[in-house]
């Protein structure tokens, strides 16, 4: 089948956004060839380092038709949505060579099956972490040779969330009071979106006047994120230059802005169950604090996409780079220290940071005096 053709057939089925889960449903495992454990392979590490919550078929379909399309259109005509989308099938397209003539090259039917063998990888990472992170969350909230009071139990979850005073302080959205007995019932009001929650925040402590210190830089992410990409020991010690974690496996020596969203849903599913009094499903708690042991888009008692979305959208945000720079800079300290990318910020008053002032400010008076001429 031409590219012609198998566009115009992509384009009869598909259109929709393809950033959002799909339905769930079985991939059956290919019979033929190498290069499928590869795209398998693949989606596991690209789901948790670039876009997770993602329909891999549609992406493909999506972005190929919009590659034609682009030709006769400016990027900067298409939706914000339609950008983003295109920006993380680049962003695939870079981290798997010759993706791009495998696509142009196939047949509908070839290019909906790479789509769904790297959901199935990224399906699998997001099963496997959640699996082996709800044992794990437990221990690291346990006080030091203390039992928790009332226990909680590793293989139920009942008593988990709301429903326990440790596990509800954690979930609580960060501004409100956990232990004011009213403020449970402002969270009722559908009106009300509060992604972040103290077990977010360094020392689970909020600053109304700062609300970007100790943002996402709880112990909580730091043991998960090390856990799932450097290896489960490597929380409790120094990471061995012979590991082979999944990061060691894949290349990856930097945090990336989507590992870090990844992360955080990740531990909600492992710590909380929902409230079963009565709360409106879509406020109580995002994915990773829920009651579901599925991580799925048709989890109707969660919103995990808009907590991922949110959490997306404020990393990515260019007013937020200068604090997205620095928390990335200092996540790399904590997961690799060994890497170029945890250098240190320069010193606003040393003279490699006025000589780089200069140089921007040169730059967007050459842009400014371009754009006015």
């Amino acid at each position: 089948m031409t590219t012609e053709g198998t566009n115009s057939s992509i384009l009869s089925k598909h259109g929709s956004s393809a950033l959002q889960m799909e339905p769930r449903k079985k991939v059956l495992t290919p019979s033929y060839g190498s290069s499928s454990d590869l795209l398998v392979s693949h989606g596991c590490h690209f789901g948790r380092t670039v876009f997770t919550l993602c329909n891999y078929p549609s992406l493909l379909t999506n972005s190929i038709l919009r590659l034609e399309q682009l030709e006769d259109t400016l990027l900067e005509d298409i939706s914000a949505e339609e950008w983003r989308e295109h920006h993380v099938f680049e962003q695939l397209l870079d981290s798997y060579p010759g993706l791009l003539e495998q696509l142009k090259d196939g047949s509908e039917e070839e290019i909906l099956h790479v789509g769904e063998l790297i959901g199935k990888g990224a399906m699998g990472a997001r099963g496997d972490d959640t699996k082996t992170l709800k044992s794990a969350v437990l221990d690291w909230i346990s006080p030091k040779g203390e039992a928790i009071q009332p226990p909680l139990h590793r293989n139920s979850k009942i008593d988990c969330g709301f429903n326990h005073e440790l596990t509800g302080s954690l979930l609580c959205p960060a501004g409100l009071d956990w232990n004011d007995t009213r403020e449970p019932v402002k969270w009722r009001n559908p009106g009300v979106r509060r992604p972040m929650a103290y077990f977010l925040y360094a020392n689970h402590v909020y600053d109304p006047e700062d609300p970007w210190c100790g943002l996402l830089r709880s112990c909580l992410l730091i043991y998960a994120y090390k856990h799932v990409f450097t290896s489960p020991s490597s929380v409790d010690r120094e990471l061995k230059a012979t590991q082979s974690g999944n990061a060691r496996l894949h290349g990856m020596n930097s945090v990336t802005i989507a590992s870090l969203a990844y992360i955080a849903i990740q531990v909600r599913q492992a710590i909380t169950l929902l409230w079963q009094d009565g709360f409106d499903a879509r406020l109580k708690v995002r994915f990773a604090l829920s009651s579901s042991s599925v991580f799925s888009r048709t989890d109707t008692s969660t919103d995990s996409e808009t907590f991922y979305h949110s959490l997306l959208d404020l990393l990515e945000d260019p007013e937020e780079c200068r604090e997205v720079d620095e928390l990335l800079i200092w996540w790399n300290c904590q997961v690799f220290p060994a890497s170029s990318a945890a250098k240190r910020p320069i010193s606003a008053n040393s003279a490699l940071s006025k000589i780089q002032q200069r140089c921007i400010a040169l730059k967007r008076a050459t842009n400014v005096h371009v754009g006015s001429s």
